[in-house]
């Protein structure tokens, strides 16, 4: 048995070196719609796991209130803008929102093309200033590479002093620790105590590449009017969460003078809510895929079908003395099946290597985390597998069924 399946692929392989461009063309026909599907569902992945890891770090026990707000409508979601939330907003709800075991994060953008002085040295103007508190860093996941980060006394008293992205290291200090240096952004001097561990970009937006500073100070300097802030509400216990948001709602809500019959005039976003909304996108990503490839894998083994009826008729004189000297139709037939085999196989593998390096290639250069799409390889050989029987059942069949006598005296 064994013998003749290596009989089988030798015939095979000789079958294909003798067809060798008609071959190649068949196997990057369906190389294309194998890298499709893997170069699709990588880069989806890439993005996924990027966006859902940012989201991740900040804990599922964390919620902010902020000036966007999505309805959900018959046409589909809808982003709603309301009123900005001032600075006046977040200090009343600092003062007035006392859940227990709870830390609340205020912060605003200044600007994202700020130029960042040290000594001679300075940065392109494209650094990204934030006001923040004390809990800022911890509620939006970040960490400390070096030094401390804002205690309550920096942002109580005010101090000149700054935490920088991870960026800063390979930049303005990279021959030196930067801890207890003073940088100047817009003629204001900051001394740095602490720098971010890395974060990387999503979507072009440099997270490595900022500077934090407490809120007030960042106010004296940022003065542009209809600023807007954002609130973050970390809960130390995930099962307090719901009664925290609650309180948090009411809170806000009061803040803003709403009667009990008036709608919120602001947003609620929980950081699982967040990712559920980025599965649910990526997941008609990833169908769009599977509808793509299947399409263009469904265009090649109707080629693969083709060669291999062009196969049977080149080789019906070759099939008649074979059938005369004994052969079986089903040994005919399982000749051909598995030169099918091969030529599906050979194509798959090329349209997974092409959609691995691609998927990689995409993630390197949007900086978004890698991960070998193992399923949609799996899936690429299963299906690659089944195109080639499938495609090549029919002219097997033909070939199987072809009399020794005609196929003899066939030109």
């Amino acid at each position: 048995m064994f013998g003749l399946l290596r009989e089988n692929i030798r015939i095979a392989l000789d079958s294909i070196r003798t067809q060798l461009l008609r071959t190649i063309l068949t196997v990057l026909i369906i190389g294309i719609g194998v890298f499709a599907l893997v170069m699709i569902l990588s880069a989806v992945k890439s993005l996924e796991n990027t966006i859902t890891g940012d989201f991740a770090a900040m804990g599922s026990n964390t919620f902010s209130l902020q000036r966007y707000d999505f309805e959900i409508q018959r046409s589909g979601e809808r982003e709603k803008i309301n009123p900005i939330i001032s600075f006046r907003d977040i200090k009343q709800f600092e003062e007035t929102y006392n859940f227990p075991l709870t830390k609340t994060a205020v912060s605003f953008t200044g600007t994202v093309g700020a130029e960042v002085k040290y000594e001679n040295e300075k940065t392109d103007p494209e650094v990204q200033v934030l006001g923040v508190n004390e809990n800022y860093i911890n509620n939006s996941g970040l960490k400390l590479q070096l030094g401390r980060e804002f205690n309550v006394f920096d942002i109580a008293n005010n101090n000149n002093v700054c935490v920088l992205g991870s960026d800063f290291m390979k930049e303005l200090f990279k021959d030196e620790n930067p801890i207890d240096k003073t940088i100047s952004i817009r003629g204001a001097k900051y001394k740095v105590i602490g720098v971010l561990e890395e974060k990387g970009s999503t979507f072009g937006n440099n997270q490595d590449l900022r500077v934090l500073l407490p809120i007030q100070s960042a106010r004296s300097i940022f003065t542009q009017p209809n600023i807007n802030y954002n609130i973050s509400v970390m809960v130390d216990n995930a099962e307090m969460l719901d009664a925290a948001q609650e309180e948090a709602i009411i809170t806000f809500r009061n803040i803003r003078g709403l009667s009990p019959l008036e709608e919120s005039n602001f947003g609620m976003m929980r950081s699982d809510d967040l990712i559920n909304r980025i599965t649910s996108i990526t997941g008609y990503l990833e169908a769009a895929a599977w509808i793509i490839s299947i399409i263009t894998i469904f265009g090649s083994s109707i080629a693969l079908m083709n060669i291999m009826l062009v196969s049977v008729t080149e080789r019906t004189r070759e099939i008649g003395v074979r059938k005369s000297l004994g052969a079986k139709s089903k040994t005919i037939a399982n000749q051909f099946i598995i030169e099918t085999v091969l030529i599906g196989q050979m194509g798959g593998l090329v349209g997974i290597f092409l959609g691995v390096v691609g998927g990689y290639l995409f993630a390197v250069a949007l900086n978004f985390e890698y991960s070998l799409p193992w399923a949609a390889m799996i899936a690429a050989t299963i299906i690659s597998f089944i195109v080639a029987v499938v495609a090549g059942s029919y002219p097997a069949a033909k070939a199987s069924r072809l009399d020794p006598i005609e196929s003899l005296r066939y030109e």
